[in-house]
């Protein structure tokens, strides 16, 4: 159905004919995510400034008409994907860096910024920006921070929500307000900013964000560890856990995982029952010892073999396990469904052995691997024919239930999008969600924000 004629107008009047399109080209572009959902918008504005995103919320609310903000469309929960159509407001051209002050350690930027750019930016301060998705060279900060990505760095320097300092946005009824500080402390009202961040565009437009720098480690040491058994490599997680050193990434693959990345990669892979990837970083004349911890850490029960990383070179081939699992897992299911739940460190075992169980029950093809650090595992079900799709859609239900029980929840950092949500109530009682909703209404009275995602 198209844009009444005069939001159509007021639309070209806000952005002028280079930075809106109502053709049909342009809207399919934008029609579709990382996920598998697909649906095409009406039209497709490119904002540059918070003027503009102020006045284009105005003019969509007062034609009830859905606005979707869209960062570089690499979540894979259809958070993006206009479902009910309305306008897609892509925040790709909004991407300057617009301050780096490395004596109060924040930066501010803009939606757009890729991720990976900032960190470049970054880099001659000696400083960065902790969130690293695997997608950080092409995912946008905007996007970062509506779902709350993080990536391997956060078992010790924490998510996005642990990283900004504050926002500027336009709420669903077209207010521009900013929220949080310029410092590291803050004690001032609701913390609209973490409300804020994780609300996959539900809420408010984010147009500037204020982010909170960490020196950069001079030196990191990269550890591999293979197991006997998955069984084994979880209880390593939670000893290497337990102990006084945080590593800054401790990632699982599972051995259907190293199979599939062996037989994609070769013998840079090993094959095993279950490998772990460890990364510690800190000041040369401490890392000695904090790597020696974690490797004591990590020796045990089941444990095959252990090798410490001579040089960066070598750190790069230990990593081709995990950089084989995507295209590795793509050549046998293109249409596998990616979850990325998240448990206590210490029931990671028990999630592991009920992800076993529930891949044989349902004759599933289940591949786990992940930030085990963080208890975050990416739970990728295979499905190669229509049987088996069916087989996995039941057996997700599921694992959700198995990670609710092991006090877990449905994402650490995909988000809910339009995929999950109809598993919110099983994460979330009743009262949380009505309150959840208040908030909704109180920031998007009608309700034109994101329409059909995350709350069910």
């Amino acid at each position: 159905m198209p844009l009444p004629a005069p939001l159509t107008d007021a639309l070209h009047a806000i952005f002028g004919p280079a930075a809106c399109s109502t053709g049909l080209a342009e809207r399919l572009a934008y029609a579709y995510d990382n996920s598998r959902l697909n649906a095409p918008p009406d039209a497709v504005v490119f904002p540059t400034t918070h003027a503009q995103v102020e006045a284009l919320v105005r003019a969509c609310r007062a034609h009830r008409v859905s606005l979707v903000a869209r960062g570089r469309g690499s979540n894979t929960t259809g958070a993006t994907v206009p479902v009910e159509g309305g306008v897609v407001a892509s925040f790709e051209r909004m991407n300057r860096i617009l301050r780096i002050d490395p004596a109060d350690r924040l930066a501010v930027v803009e939606p757009g910024v890729l991720n990976g750019d900032l960190q470049r930016a970054l880099a001659p301060h000696g400083l960065f920006w902790p969130p690293d998705p695997t997608s950080s060279p092409w995912c946008s900060i905007g996007g970062n921070l509506a779902c709350n990505s993080a990536g391997p760095r956060a078992v010790k320097y924490g998510t996005p929500r642990e990283n900004t300092l504050g926002l500027r946005a336009v709420a669903g009824s077209g207010e521009g307000f900013r929220c949080g500080t310029y410092t590291s402390k803050g004690a001032t009202g609701y913390d609209l900013t973490r409300l804020l961040i994780g609300s996959e565009g539900t809420l408010a437009l984010i147009t500037e964000a204020t982010l909170k720098l960490t020196p950069r480690p001079s030196t990191i040491r990269t550890l591999r560890a293979t197991y006997r058994d998955v069984g084994a490599a979880a209880q390593a997680v939670a000893r290497i856990m337990g102990q006084p050193v945080t590593p800054c990434a401790l990632e699982f693959i599972d051995e259907t995982a190293l199979r599939l990345a062996h037989a994609h990669a070769g013998d840079a892979v090993p094959l095993a029952g279950a490998l772990l990837m460890i990364e510690v970083d800190g000041e040369p004349d401490a890392l000695h010892a904090a790597v020696a911890a974690v490797a004591d850490a990590a020796r045990g029960e089941g444990l095959e073999t252990l090798h410490v990383a001579a040089d960066a070179d070598e750190a790069q081939r230990l990593w081709a396990a995990r950089k084989a699992l995507s295209p590795a897992q793509r050549t046998i299911a293109p249409d596998k469904i990616n979850e990325d739940v998240v448990v206590p460190v210490s029931r990671l075992p028990a999630l592991v052995e009920g992800i076993r169980r529930l891949a044989a029950r349902h004759e599933v093809l289940i591949v786990s691997f992940g930030h085990a650090g963080n208890g975050n595992l990416h739970v990728n079900l295979l499905p190669r024919d229509a049987a088996e799709r069916g087989r996995a859609h039941a057996c997700l239900a599921e694992v959700f239930a198995l990670v609710v029980e092991l006090e877990g929840t449905l994402s650490g950092e995909h988000g809910i999008g339009r995929s999950k949500r109809e598993f919110m109530p099983l994460a979330l009682e009743p009262a949380t969600l009505a309150l959840m909703r208040g908030v909704k209404h109180a920031f998007d009275p009608d309700a034109i924000l994101n329409p059909g995602k995350l709350l069910p």
